[in-house]
């Protein structure tokens, strides 16, 4: 075929992969890597079109450990040949790991054929390449593992759609190892975050609290109010709870719902009339206020305490009475006290109005966790 720009021809290149000394398979690496890293650029168009074919051949009749060596050496390279490229990318995970991770001319639909195909340690070399496309994201979510999947979230050039970011959130109830990278992602929404807050941990929940920026979310205060409403006439809870609703709704009419009120119930030991009341204060669903109660570290009655304005003796007072409620009378420890009201000075208070509006809205979330996934 002649010389390829005086510098070696086709034929040596092949005498060369048919040689088995060390020697000869390390001239054939540096030959080919060379042909295509000169920055003047050694071939010409047709002359990478013949050598792209011939290196497709070659490659297949050489040893595993001059793959590596290739894949090593062309990951880096935006010239290096496309088919060759996905070749070596289809290859065993030590042949294929530089290219899935690096290169740059390997396209979306060759990524997503590797992710259908091959091994999760493929995905996950895919997962934390320096730029994910949505598309790309997807598929990994599809067919990857917790590892390809929690490697993904990390990255933070891994573009993620809005309905992958839904599955991911619903999916961080029950895999806990998604639920921080998430949190720590620039683009994940507030409302998601609001939605998180019920099953991650006591950390994560400050996290939320402390540092999440709310402010900017643009809520529909009509349409959370009219949903809840009519969630609210089908409410099943027992004639108790009933009772307590009607009581408290006829109170509110009457301008008698308040803290004085409230920590009146607690004090008399009616914890439901206090959860209706906080209830129909908040617009928050029973349900919802039920958890904040039996909660122990008291995290989401500081929420919604701080929602009300609630000045913070009233508060202590409020927190130290459900405390007893829960333990029988017993005196609560000193260092969680402290720690509730240094989280209630430190919330801010449209933060935390921010983040009851959206728990007003999507009180009934937890019940459709499983649908979402059948879903996407």
């Amino acid at each position: 075929m002649g010389l390829l720009n005086g510098k070696i021809a086709s034929d040596d290149l092949i005498v060369l992969a048919q040689a088995k000394t060390v020697s000869a398979r390390k001239e054939l690496v540096e030959n080919v890597t060379d042909l295509f890293l000169s920055s003047e650029g050694r071939l010409s168009e047709h002359e990478r079109a013949l050598m792209n074919d011939i290196l497709c051949k070659l490659v297949t009749t050489v040893e595993k450990s001059v793959k590596k060596e290739l894949s090593r050496r062309l990951a880096n390279i935006p010239e290096a040949p496309r088919e060759l490229a996905a070749f070596l990318a289809n290859e065993s995970i030590d042949v294929a790991e530089p290219m899935l991770r690096q290169s740059e001319v390997l396209e979306d639909e060759q990524l997503i054929e590797i992710i259908r195909n091959r091994s999760d340690a493929h995905r996950m070399a895919i997962a934390i390449r320096a730029h994910v496309s949505e598309e790309v994201s997807e598929e990994l979510i599809e067919q990857g593992g917790e590892d390809v999947i929690e490697a993904l979230i990390k990255n933070d050039n891994a573009e993620i759609s809005d309905l992958s970011m839904k599955y991911l959130v619903a999916e961080s109830k029950n895999v806990d190892r998604f639920q921080e990278p998430l949190l720590n992602r620039h683009d994940l929404p507030a409302e998601l975050a609001c939605r998180m807050y019920w099953w991650v941990s006591a950390a994560l929940r400050r996290k939320i609290i402390l540092d999440f920026n709310m402010e900017n979310v643009i809520l529909d205060d009509a349409m959370e109010l009219a949903t809840k409403t009519a969630i609210q006439h089908n409410d099943t809870t027992d004639g108790v709870m009933r009772i307590a609703l009607n009581l408290a709704r006829e109170l509110a009419g009457q301008n008698q719902l308040d803290m004085t009120f409230l920590l009146k119930c607690l004090r008399q030991e009616k914890v439901n009339l206090f959860v209706a009341s906080l209830s129909e204060l908040t617009g928050l669903d029973v349900k919802i206020i039920w958890r904040a109660v039996r909660e122990r570290t008291g995290e989401s009655i500081a929420i919604i305490a701080r929602s009300l304005e609630i000045e913070r003796d009233n508060f202590a007072s409020l927190f130290l009475l459900l405390a007893q409620s829960r333990s029988g009378g017993r005196a609560r420890a000193t260092s969680l006290v402290n720690s509730i009201l240094a989280l209630y000075d430190d919330i801010n208070i449209k933060n935390a109005k921010v983040a009851v509006r959206h728990w007003q809205r999507d009180f009934s979330y937890q019940n459709a966790l499983l649908t979402v996934k059948d879903a996407v």
